[in-house]
């Protein structure tokens, strides 16, 4: 909608005025704008012939009616009827044809039938978790236009290059920070069972946020597949990560240091402190949110262990499990405390990967399950493929990561070096 409303305003007074006249035009002669005979499908007509006959004066040397035509070897031979699906519906065109078959037109080309906004069209209403035959419904309720399921199928499946490419691609070689999570897919494997897809989520030295990659696992959530991942992003370019932050998955931290020695692993504090409500009752949660808010915003790791102590002596007879959890977590969370706080408002939670989960799981939920592991992530690419069209969400992260990047660039001195070839 915005791009339409910027097109808008590119327009020239003179194309606003000629838009004006033909809208009046329609509606004295009572004729719709859209439809099947609408006057934006004429006008479609109307704009696809002439471009076709340009393209074949071109090919031939001469406008229609021109005298320089007659004899000279090649030339016109009548037109064809064609029928394409366009944004606005099918329209019916007339093709134009020359005498040796040697015409190859390039707006409407030979054996297409979809003009390529339509493609566009289907690949993003399957991003939005539309099945095919909703989005061939879709087409034929709005636009009067016929797409069977399998079509619908087939446009989806030009993506699968691009996004085997995609998820090969090179990487940075060193991100400050890395977040790392895994949602359940339904996927139909003998029988439909649950199955990982896991995704990483890189901030690179200059701001900006890069999904590095989709992989579907077996069973549940898993820290050795997670090590699997790290080599594959080692091998792809990524030889450094200051921090990784993930949501306390046993085992995470001796798979990342197997890949990235140096790198810290950081436990997501917003789902350790979650995680702390679920033991409570609701008549104590306000209570438990106020007396564990001094341990996460401790200015020293021994500052947050007398906090904690303090915590434990009030709530540890109540709620022995929360005690455990935090404990258990104790060796992931501390980092967090030895940074500078504009570096623990970027890692203080996995809200960026959340946020794209929540799209992910929205397309995935509306699907049900999926046939096959390649039909799941064709789904979840083209997802990622559709945020942020307009690159105000990137442009508006990048310029808030100015401080952290000073903060990043002295406590971890040597390894972030700003630079949009890193």
């Amino acid at each position: 909608m915005t791009e339409m409303i910027e097109s808008m305003d590119s327009l020239t007074t003179e194309q606003q005025e000629l838009a004006a006249e033909l809208v009046a035009k329609a509606r004295e002669e009572g004729v719709e704008l859209t439809g099947p005979n609408g006057l934006l499908s004429g006008l479609t007509k109307q704009v696809l012939e002439t471009a076709l006959e340009t393209e074949l004066a071109e090919h031939i040397g001469y406008d229609k009616h021109d005298p320089a035509g007659r004899n000279g070897g090649n030339s016109r031979n009548g037109t064809r009827t064609k029928t394409v699906t366009t944004d606005i519906g099918p329209v019916e065109i007339e093709v134009p044809r020359d005498r040796d078959g040697s015409f190859d037109p390039q707006i409407v080309r030979k054996r297409q039938r979809r003009l390529q906004g339509v493609n566009e069209m289907v690949l993003s209403l399957t991003a939005r978790g539309l099945t095919t035959g909703e989005v061939s419904a879709h087409f034929a309720e709005t636009y009067g236009a016929q797409i069977s399921k399998d079509t619908v199928s087939s446009i989806t499946d030009t993506v699968v290059e691009e996004m085997t490419e995609w998820c090969n691609r090179p990487l940075d070689r060193v991100y400050p920070v890395i977040f790392v999570d895994a949602i359940m897919v339904k996927i139909r494997d003998g029988q439909v069972t649950n199955q990982p897809v896991y995704v990483a989520i890189g901030v690179t030295v200059d701001g900006e946020r890069d999904i590095l990659g989709l992989w579907v696992g077996d069973g549940s959530e898993g820290a050795k597949f997670w090590m699997a991942i790290f080599a594959e992003l080692k091998n792809r370019g990524v030889e450094d990560c200051c921090i990784l932050v993930c949501d306390g998955l046993k085992g995470m931290a001796e798979s990342v240091v197997n890949v990235w020695p140096l790198c810290t692993v950081q436990t997501c504090v917003i789902h350790l402190v979650r995680n702390t409500f679920r033991y409570a009752s609701k008549a104590d949660r306000d209570a438990i949110a106020k007396d564990i808010r001094p341990v996460y915003t401790a200015p020293t790791g021994s500052a947050a262990a007398a906090r904690f102590d303090e915590f434990t002596a009030k709530w540890g007879v109540k709620y022995p499990a929360i005690i455990t959890l935090w404990r258990n977590s104790w060796q992931e969370f501390i980092p967090f405390l030895d940074y500078d706080a504009e570096i623990r408002k970027v890692i203080c939670s996995t809200n960026a990967i959340e946020s794209l989960n929540s799209r992910y799981r929205r397309a995935t939920r509306a699907r049900g399950h999926f046939p096959n592991q390649q039909a799941a992530l064709k789904c979840l690419y083209l997802v990622t493929r559709s945020l942020d069209p307009t690159g105000r969400g990137r442009a508006r992260w990048a310029m808030r990561w100015k401080a952290p990047l000073n903060a990043f660039a002295t406590t971890f001195e040597g390894r972030i070096v700003p630079s949009n070839t890193n």
